[in-house]
């Protein structure tokens, strides 16, 4: 860094109902060198108090009015102040329940010097060392909570992982996994407009030494100073050209992220919003599955993705969780094994609009599971059929083929629909849902394809014909839930451990790529993200194979041009009806207690 470093820490104990340390230095010494800065608030008192920390690119100084005035407009006032932050536990309430709150500038981001590297090594191994840092402090009781949205949610895996000293239970709300495969590349494809938005407003905007973060009311300019444009490129790595750089789940880009989630072993409350059918929510169930936790705990819910976090009914599970493991206060046994059922879903029944959290929590009810996939699952095939229908009997062998143009996009949808009769009577469908296809590529106007894309959707259409749409990431539309897959990484990994009929395993690593040739017909399997439907009578469900994203993909469209070239992926693509070719797609009925 070109600029030397300043001691810049400052303690306010008079403007605030909570003590306030800003830009706090906490030593980067287990698995590097250097330092992050961290904001510390916490409450007027004399005893020490259990610390929640959240870590991140989003900046720990940018006011949450700034950071999304629409979003901070919504949110229950119980958490607003000028200290509230986008996806973080908002430092009022918190210290005046006897926490102290800690919210660190990762490296590279903020007031933290270093290289921007988001989901990099460097990410947990930072974060780590403030975990450890927070357990140590006089007014720490040694007892360090994690908890936050997304982003905030994603690292408290990976550090989880690593166990540092204090850390005694975490809230991953909302926050995958596995990034090549709940983020980067879904299915192997390239996720690449919300990669590239995100990146291009909520994580360069906030980069250690960028110009002009004041005069944009994006938090105080850095304390050491502006670094030039060139030190600025030389200090970060831009992530979406890193992702269509490396294709494969085991080019160092992402082996960098590689850990075992067997290694989180403190108490978790994994919270998956059934909405987030492209980002996050495969990821906190995947977590919650494999997870070496004792005690673990899986959370469903709906609406937006900024929302929920902070209703007081959530707010009030996610107290009465930390306070369990971190004061000793467990006032509903979550510290119990089984006392608390350690699966809460809410069900996805009726039609309650879109972006109508009242209207949702009105309609839609809870239920608790003694397990996750759901024990009395009924795993039942509906067969796609020659005539675009979609039935639990076995269609007749047919020579047709049903064909679609190929590569498809948003604004030009190339897709093909099979569709069940109405349903005689109410069925819930919750779980892992897989789509088995039978499909071939063909050219056109001398294209040759070397490639298929296949995008899965479910769809979930009333007794008039009317689409039900719920809430989505964005508050947008979407239908019941997606699925991606591109055929040359259709190889599966049977012998994995994570491996099961119902959620196939894939490895995507450059010597798993098999050859797409025009004309031959390829088995695949295709995962769709895990979801719940009640589906009324008289209702129908469709599933739709297309080319490329359609309605509900949003912000979250897979279009990059060098990932999905004309000449790789331009033809006919083809589902096979022949004999030996069966097509369906596997539901996860849940029958009545």
């Amino acid at each position: 860094m070109p600029n030397q470093l300043r001691d810049i820490s400052s303690v306010d104990n008079d403007s605030y109902p909570y003590i306030f340390e800003q830009n706090v230095d906490v030593p980067i010494k287990t698995f590097d060198t250097g330092l992050i800065r961290v904001n510390v608030y916490r409450p007027k008192i004399d005893k020490p108090v259990p610390v929640l920390i959240t870590c991140g690119p989003y900046g720990k100084d940018v006011p949450y009015a700034d950071f999304n005035p629409a979003s901070y407009a919504e949110v229950n006032p119980k958490h607003k102040s000028a200290h509230a932050a986008w996806e973080t536990p908002h430092p009022t309430f918190w210290t005046e329940h006897g926490y102290a709150i800690v919210r660190a500038d990762e490296r590279g981001l903020g007031q933290s010097p270093g290289v921007l590297n988001t989901f990099s090594r460097s990410s947990p191994e930072g974060f780590f060392d403030v975990v450890e840092w927070a357990a140590e402090q006089a007014w720490s009781s040694g007892k360090v909570g994690l908890i936050g949205i997304s982003y905030y949610a994603c690292s408290q895996w990976r550090v989880a992982a690593l166990q540092p000293k204090g850390l005694a239970a975490i809230v991953p709300w909302e926050g995958m996994t596995d990034y090549y495969r709940d983020a980067a590349r879904h299915g192997g494809i390239f996720s690449n407009k919300f990669i590239d938005f995100w990146w291009k407003r909520q994580v360069i905007t906030n980069q250690y030494g960028r110009p002009g973060r004041k005069a944009a009311s994006w938090g105080p300019d850095t304390v050491e100073g502006d670094l030039s444009p060139e030190e600025l490129a030389a200090n970060r790595q831009v992530q979406h050209d890193d992702i269509a750089e490396n294709k494969f789940r085991d080019d160092s880009y992402y082996k960098q992220e590689d850990y075992n989630l067997a290694d989180v072993k403190v108490p978790l409350l994994s919270v998956a919003n059934w909405g987030g059918i492209s980002l996050h929510m495969r990821g906190n169930v995947i977590g919650y599955m494999n997870a070496g936790s004792e005690l673990k705990y899986l959370r469903g819910i709906v609406g937006r993705h900024d929302l929920p976090f902070y209703e007081d009914q959530e707010v009030e599970v996610q107290r009465s969780f930390l306070d369990a493991f971190l004061k000793g206060e467990d006032r509903v046994g979550w510290s119990e094994k089984g006392k608390v059922p350690p699966v809460d879903i809410v069900l996805r029944k009726g039609n309650p609009g879109f972006n109508k959290a009242d209207a949702e929590q009105a309609t839609f009810p809870r239920r608790v599971e003694n397990e996750w996939p759901i024990a009395r699952t009924q795993y039942t095939k509906f067969f796609l059929t020659p005539d675009h229908g979609l039935d639990t009997k076995v269609p007749s062998p047919s020579d047709k083929v049903i064909s679609y143009k190929a590569p498809g996009k948003v604004d030009d949808p190339r897709f093909v629909q099979f569709t069940t009769s109405p349903f005689e009577a109410e069925t819930e469908i919750t779980g892992h849902i897989v789509a088995h296809l039978n499909v071939s590529s063909t050219g056109i106007s001398g294209a040759k394809p070397s490639d298929i894309d296949i995008f899965v959707t479910l769809r979930h259409f009333d007794p008039d014909g009317k689409e039900i749409f719920y809430t989505g990431t964005m508050g947008d539309p979407v239908p019941v839930v997606k699925g991606w897959l591109r055929v040359s990484l259709r190889k599966v990994d049977a012998d994995h451990p994570m491996h099961k009929e119902y959620l196939p395993f894939r490895q995507y690593r450059g010597a798993d790529v098999q050859e797409v040739k025009p004309g031959e017909v390829y088995p695949v399997d295709v995962e769709l993200w895990p979801t719940t439907v009640v589906v009324g009578a008289g209702s129908r469900l469709t599933l739709e194979v297309s080319s490329g994203d359609t309605q509900g993909a949003g912000i979250f469209d897979h279009e990059h041009p060098t990932d999905r070239p004309e000449e790789t992926f331009a033809g006919i693509n083809n589902v096979h009806f022949s004999d030996g070719h069966q097509n369906y797609v596997s539901m996860p009925i849940i029958p009545s207690k």
